[in-house]
């Protein structure tokens, strides 16, 4: 695990309609929707209770702020693309409003922010994490859910 990353314990994995407040920005688990959102690039914020359900299937889940500079949003495409795990691919991409750090990893029960795309800790938190258990349904899928990614 790479340095900066904080743990928690994540044991809510119910299934719930509506929107639910979570208790970390964004959240790393928890209650969410039944359908999970595909994994994948995205361009504009996706809703959290999708996403968390695809957290919950061992997905990493990267966010940056929407005023990032457009070089470093490139290199975090580049950076997801690169490290897709063939066709279930465990990682999202997606801007997202209100977070601590330029850029937050995210995995279940995980988080590691940054400042820079091109923190070498970030590929060790994909590494690491994408594709794992630590949200109890490894090996579910995340494709078939909701959502069209652009990359």
């Amino acid at each position: 695990m790479p340095p900066g990353t904080t743990t928690f314990a994540e044991t809510n994995h119910s299934h719930v309609t509506g929107t639910v407040k979570y208790d970390r920005t964004p959240p790393a688990g928890g209650a969410h929707n039944a359908v999970w959102l595909n994994c994948g690039i995205y361009d504009q914020p996706v809703a959290n209770e999708n996403a968390v359900h695809s957290l919950e299937h061992g997905t990493v889940w990267i966010t940056y702020r929407p005023d990032l500079p457009a070089d470093q949003v490139t290199q975090l495409r580049q950076l997801v693309s690169s490290n897709y795990r063939g066709d279930q691919r465990y990682l999202l991409l997606s801007p997202y409003s209100g977070l601590s750090a330029p850029i937050v990893a995210t995995a279940w029960g995980a988080q590691l922010p940054v400042q820079q795309s091109t923190d070498a800790r970030l590929l060790q938190f994909i590494q690491h994490f994408a594709g794992g258990g630590q949200g109890g349904e490894q090996g579910s899928p995340c494709s078939g859910g909701t959502g069209t990614a652009v990359g």
